[in-house]
């Protein structure tokens, strides 16, 4: 899972933005984009000014993501009864509950005991101690926050790195330390491709999508992960050759001791009873989401066990988020110095990000008056030209084009002002959307140049072990390796698992066009 760090409040830029996004506003309003449709050329100027507030973080994300709620109203583009219920819908309740289930495992130390015994088990020497580090840091991105994978991890990283330079001095462990610090951060960030939970921008992308495709079958947990697991391993091992064996190679003589691990692990203690009923919770989550709708991996179906139920269609991921999660509450407790009764107490309401919620509706809003008012259908028809394209080229440019954005905007906002430009664009051009979609999304979780890009590398650079040099040198590499491996992979694996032909438009997604005559 992901959050964007938290911006500077303040600064120049965001003063500029806040100016330059009312006078657009204003300018979109007197001279509007298309006379005949006055709704589309009114939410035109209110997409603009959302999109520069939220690229320049001119006020907090989410209090840009609420604009909807009385500019569509007041503007005559959506009724505020029309509006409201968009920012909360079943994405948001899978949301909830996936993080209901992450915060109780940070309660009550599972995550940390999972990530030591992944991290003993391939620790060897200092790059096997890395990789383990990543492996650790990935698997639990792919279900918690990434944030908070790396809040965890670092503290142990850094206590491996203090042990080495008190034995080889700072300046000959300075690599082994630049390369364990970027491969926590890596990890975290790759990891939460392979999941729908895994980062916002994964499940913005299935809510804008449902938005504007009603008719197009649903993306299932199941489905993504099949396809987007190999992008997360293949981009984890390549993350770690690139760390560890080119660009930041420890000396031979410089050795790992993992006392550290061993320390760590026994301050935790044995297993406790909350966290084997965590644990138990957890993995019947994850097996509930994967195998609920028929899987299909090329040479075989996989039934769903929803298909079991008399009315398997009712039955989403976020039901059963929601009905795991609130077993938590449920189940009692033995240990009462947290002050809880039960494993998962009232005290993880406060917990959740709801600023996240929030950022999510306002990017639905904009989705659903993009579709409503025929505006999307209408930037779409400005990129005809780009049919001449080569689909795979289409794909690598609106890939390393989002990756580089996000490296200085917030990826959630990022996916939701271009998510629906995509899909019209790829509808224009006579493309399946999600051809376009997909990489999309995956792409904006895969910036790994600036500490300000995502929040796991702001952390890591706040540990004050590395430069931004030393991170933008191997990060701008991996950028473009994030933008080829997502490209090659989505368009074999991926079209397979979704069932892509690129160039043909589904009978689906007419449902674009008809929503603007409608």
């Amino acid at each position: 899972m992901s959050h964007h760090p938290v911006l500077q409040e303040g600064s120049t830029g965001q003063r500029v933005g806040f100016w330059l996004g009312l006078v657009v506003f204003l300018l979109l309003l007197i001279f509007p984009v298309d006379v005949s449709n006055p709704p589309a050329s009114r939410l035109a100027a209110v997409a603009m000014l959302m999109a520069i507030w939220w690229v320049t973080a001119a006020i907090p994300l989410f209090a840009t993501a609420l604009l909807p709620l009385f500019l569509y109203p007041f503007l005559g583009i959506l009724g505020g009864r029309e509006t409201a219920p968009i920012y909360f819908n079943s994405t948001i309740v899978l949301y909830i509950g996936g993080f209901m289930i992450a915060l109780t495992m940070q309660k009550w130390n599972l995550h940390k005991r999972i990530a030591l015994g992944i991290i003993q088990t391939i620790g060897g020497g200092p790059s096997r101690i890395v990789l383990g580090f990543m492996v650790a840091a990935g698997f639990l991105s792919m279900w918690i926050s990434n944030t908070a994978t790396a809040v965890m991890m670092i503290p142990i990283g850094l206590a491996i790195v203090l042990k080495i330079e008190d034995s080889f001095g700072v300046e000959r462990s300075h690599a082994f330390t630049v390369a364990l610090m970027l491969g926590i951060a890596y990890g975290c960030s790759v990891g939460g491709l392979s999941t729908l939970v895994g980062t916002p921008p994964n499940l913005s992308f299935v809510r804008i999508f449902e938005i504007l495709f009603p008719e197009a079958p649903s993306i299932a947990f199941g489905q993504w992960l099949i396809m987007a697991l190999p992008i997360s391993v293949l981009m984890m091992g390549l993350a770690w050759f690139c760390l560890t064996q080119v660009f930041y190679r420890t000396p031979a003589d410089v050795t790992v001791d993992h006392d550290v691990i061993v320390e760590e692990k026994v301050q935790l203690g044995p297993i406790s009873y909350e966290e084997r009923w965590i644990g138990a919770v957890f993995a019947t989550t994850a097996l509930l989401w994967v195998f609920r709708v028929d899987l299909n991996v090329g040479f075989a179906t996989i039934p769903g066990w929803s298909s079991l139920l008399g009315t398997p269609g009712m039955v989403d991921d976020g039901a059963v988020a929601i009905a795991m999660a609130s077993l938590l509450f449920l189940i009692p407790t033995r240990d009462r110095s947290q002050g809880s009764q039960r494993i998962m107490g009232p005290d993880v309401i406060p917990k959740l990000p709801w600023d996240i919620v929030l950022l999510f509706g306002g990017g639905f809003a904009l989705a659903e008056g993009l579709q409503r008012t025929g505006l999307a259908q209408l930037i779409g028809e400005q990129f005809v030209a780009l049919a001449a394209l080569p689909t795979f080229a289409m794909i690598i440019l609106v890939c390393l084009g989002i990756t580089f954005l996000t490296e200085l905007t917030s990826n959630l906002a990022t996916t939701e002002m271009i998510l629906p430009i995509l899909a019209a664009v790829a509808v224009a051009t006579e493309m399946n959307p999600l051809i376009l979609m997909i990489p999309a999304t995956l792409s904006a979780s895969c910036a790994f140049m600036m500490p300000v890009a995502t929040p796991p590398n702001a952390i890591v650079f706040g540990s004050g072990r590395l430069t931004v040099g030393e991170m933008a040198r191997v990060g701008i590499f991996l950028n473009i390796i994030g933008a080829v491996v997502v490209s090659v992979i989505v368009f074999t694996v991926g079209t397979v698992v979704f069932d892509i032909d690129p160039n043909i438009v589904p009978d689906w997604a007419h449902s674009m066009a008809e929503g603007a005559e409608g």
